[in-house]
C-alpha cells in the first residue's frame, strides 16, 4: 500500500479579463471559509502566476489525507466546488489532488 498524505487541493483558473483581483479576494473570504476549520485540513493558500499569466490564479488547501477531502466534499470530491457567484469571474477552471507523501517539507518564517 502506498503512503498518503498530505494532500494538495489545487483548484487553478483561468479568470474572465479584469476579473483576477475580485476572484483573489474572494479566495481570501468565501474559499477560505469553504476549508478552513474542515476537520482534515491543515490550512490553505492562493496566489496569482507570475509569468505572463495575469488571469491565472490558484487556491490551494492542504488535506491531512484523501479520506479528509472526500469528508469535506463527497462524492463530487474530483470536480472543482464553486461558491455562488463564482462564475462570473471564471473562464475556466480544474481541480486537481497530489499525494505529498513522497515529500513534503516547508521553511517559513
Amino acid at each position: 500500500m502506498t503512503e498518503q498524505g498530505p494532500i494538495l487541493r489545487v483548484f487553478e483558473v483561468r479568470t474572465k479579463p479584469g476579473a483576477a483581483d475580485q476572484l483573489l479576494q474572494n479566495f481570501s473570504s468565501t474559499s477560505a471559509g469553504v476549508v478552513q476549520g474542515q476537520p482534515g485540513n491543515q490550512g490553505y493558500f492562493f496566489g496569482r502566476c507570475v509569468q505572463g499569466g495575469a488571469n491565472a490564479v490558484l487556491f490551494v488547501s492542504v488535506w491531512k489525507d484523501l479520506e479528509a477531502v472526500k469528508e469535506r466534499f463527497g462524492d463530487d470530491w474530483q470536480t472543482s466546488y464553486l461558491p455562488a457567484g463564482y462564475e462570473d469571474f471564471i473562464e475556466e477552471c480544474s481541480i486537481r489532488h497530489f499525494n505529498m507523501a513522497g515529500g513534503w517539507h516547508v521553511d517559513m518564517p
